[in-house]
């Protein structure tokens, strides 16, 4: 029980310490009026600020991206429609261009004709002169398994012959044979190493970036003959590609329809993303963009698909180079803020203590004037409020002298004897103040428990001094909660209260005290005459015509003859009781409670009482609308 109580206490000591280190402060601003103004505008100004600031960071952001999606598309929208013509232009340029027949007699007799085979040569050094950016041609006749390859010597192009293995088990000939179109590409992006220990052709990988393989078929059988292979440098991809923007932290990749690299800046940056799956989610149903994490960096990812063949051109770009531009705005907008903040507190300072000076030397004579000083005078400058202020002060003070001299000199001396002679007197906030000492010196000696009934009871007499008549149903019920604290310390576990409050009566104005009443009978004539557990419920409903207060209790309820009495006695109004209740009768708290309630709210408030061997419950009616006309413009 100890460590929930001292676990219950510690955030009130915590907020007490703050209270206390931030007290000097609190003080010093609360002060003055100047300090006042310069701390409102302070903190408008910086919610202004803040708020501008985040809400053109925000625009700016989006703007950001959109326009980087929007360059970005139409960009790789152009470059991807060239180098889609590049590609249909090498396909174009493998297919024989004189007469396929011819071509395909001297493939099948270059082996015993001589004739033929020099066609092929020619064919293929003409092939070889027609492009710039080719870096190799090879012609593999697959029944000879041998090729023709075109070299460069001392500037002369010479076409050599070479015997090779069969290149069925390539892979680049898999794909072609499996390809509708009779072609497969070939990268040499993911592994060069790789090409120069299997057994393709002899090719400088560091000098290609393509290569482009057409198989040629037999019209008549439609069985492969031979396989002509392009190599191609990068010298037209890359004019192509520098149409391309590219910045720091930026990728391009441009990869064929099975994912296979063909260009890619950054060969690692590949593997991971294909690793991650990137490449998997470049669909055309998502637009050309999608944004794409990695290795904590965020980035928009945008791409355009072929439609002919479905050759992606991708571009990742990091969101924080998106949004640089809109970080620096911010950057700056905060300080052009802060900058406007110091100008705006200077000027508010001057301009709020030539506001105040005035009321300050104004206060100044008012406190010489509350110490005694009558001959306090206010300087008057201008016609504004303050001077208005000011003038009347100085008659009130001309008007007090006159007072005093004249006809009260010998009252303050009487008032003065009255006032020595009442401080000798324990007045109910002597009494307050006396229960918070009681309260700090048992918190300091660890007596939780007497601290909260210390509270409890100087917060109950505070709201008993207090000078309102009618009060809120919430206030009652927070005194209430206070009351019965005590009372539990009293009674221990025998004393259960419930409560079931209609949220929308919290607000309900009722006569201070009066459920405390209600309470206190169940105490009286239930917890006091019986030694088990008694449960109080503290109710509140609402019927078509009435709000209804009700308090219950389960004790052994009141004696048939007492309870006919109490009701007997509700029925006598207070005017023709002749003046004050008799003391000695026991139910006075009831009659007076019940007089307050037909006084404040008309004849159709009241108390109704109920009670037999399971138990009392006593009903607080008050009709719907409120206090009664006849009272409705009291100041309570």
């Amino acid at each position: 029980m100890s460590l929930k109580v001292h676990a219950r206490r510690r955030p009130c000591i915590i907020k007490t310490t703050l209270y206390k280190l931030f007290e000097p402060l609190l003080e010093r601003i609360s002060r003055r009026l100047a300090n006042k103004l310069i701390l409102l505008f302070t903190i408008i100004i910086i919610l202004v600020v803040t708020s501008l600031t985040f809400i053109s960071y925000g625009m700016l952001r989006k703007e950001s991206v959109n326009n980087s999606i929007s360059s970005t598309s139409n960009n790789l929208l152009l470059v991807g429609r060239n180098l889609e013509s590049y590609l249909d232009g090498i396909g174009q340029l493998s297919l024989p261009q004189i007469s396929y027949d011819e071509f395909n007699y001297a493939l099948l007799h270059e082996s015993e004709d001589y004739a033929s085979k020099m066609y092929v040569e020619d064919y293929l050094k003409n092939l070889y002169f027609s492009r710039n950016d080719l870096e190799a041609i090879y012609l593999y006749v697959i029944k000879e398994h041998k090729y023709y390859y075109v070299t460069k010597e001392n500037y002369n192009i010479t076409v050599r012959e070479a015997e090779h293995p069969s290149i069925e088990n390539l892979s680049w000939y898999k794909r072609a044979l499996a390809s509708p179109f009779n072609r497969s590409y070939q990268s040499f992006v993911k592994d060069r190493s790789e090409l120069e220990k299997s057994a393709d052709y002899p090719v400088n990988s560091d000098k290609s970036f393509m290569g482009y393989h057409r198989l040629l078929r037999s019209i008549v059988s439609r069985e492969p003959q031979a396989v002509l292979s392009l190599y191609f440098n990068s010298s037209v991809t890359d004019e192509i590609m520098k149409d391309i923007p590219f910045s720091t932290g930026e990728h391009l990749m441009y990869v064929s329809p099975d994912n296979e690299p063909f260009v890619v800046d950054n060969p690692e940056f590949y593997r991971n993303s294909e690793a991650a799956g990137l490449l998997k989610l470049l669909t055309p149903a998502l637009g050309g963009r999608v944004t794409w994490s990695y290795n904590k960096e965020k980035y928009l990812v945008i791409y355009d698909i072929s439609k002919k063949e479905g050759w992606k051109l991708i571009k990742p770009i990091p969101y924080k180079q998106i949004y640089e531009a809109a970080t620096t705005t911010r950057l700056l907008s905060y300080s052009i803020g802060l900058l406007f903040l110091i100008v705006s507190v200077i000027l508010v300072s001057f301009t709020s203590n030539k506001i105040t000076s005035p009321l300050k030397h104004l206060s100044l004579q008012m406190k010489r004037f509350s110490t005694g000083s009558f001959d306090a005078e206010a300087v008057v400058e201008g016609n504004d409020e303050i001077a208005y202020l000011s003038r009347h002060f100085n008659k009130m003070v001309e008007r007090t002298n006159e007072l005093i001299n004249e006809r009260y000199k010998m009252k303050i001396v009487e008032k003065n004897a009255v006032l020595k002679a009442l401080e000798a007197e324990i007045n109910p906030h002597f009494l307050y103040n006396a229960l918070q000492a009681i309260s700090t010196k048992a918190l300091k000696n660890n007596n939780d428990d007497i601290v909260e009934m210390v509270d409890n009871l100087a917060l109950t007499l505070r709201y008993c001094i207090s000078g309102k008549d009618v009060v809120q149903a919430s206030e009652e019920l927070k005194h209430i909660e206070r009351y019965l604290a005590l009372q539990k310390a009293r009674f221990g576990s025998r004393m259960q209260v419930a409560y079931d409050w209609n949220d929308s009566l919290r607000a309900l104005r009722i006569p201070k005290l009066s459920i405390q009443t209600l309470v206190e009978n169940c105490i009286k004539h239930a917890l006091e005459k019986v030694s088990s557990t008694v449960t109080i419920r503290i109710e509140a409903h609402i019927t078509p015509t009435h709000s209804v207060i009700s308090v219950l209790d389960d004790g052994p309820g009141i004696r048939p003859e007492r309870l006919e009495e109490v009701l007997s006695s509700l029925q006598i109004q207070w005017e023709d009781r002749g003046g004050e209740p008799e003391e000695k009768d026991e139910s006075i708290g009831l009659k007076n409670l019940n007089t307050r309630l037909k006084l404040l709210y008309g004849e159709e408030a009241g108390l109704t009482i109920a009670s037999d061997e399971q138990g009392t419950r006593m009903d607080m009616r008050l009709p719907r609308g409120g206090l009664g006309q006849h009272v409705q413009g009291t100041d309570y």
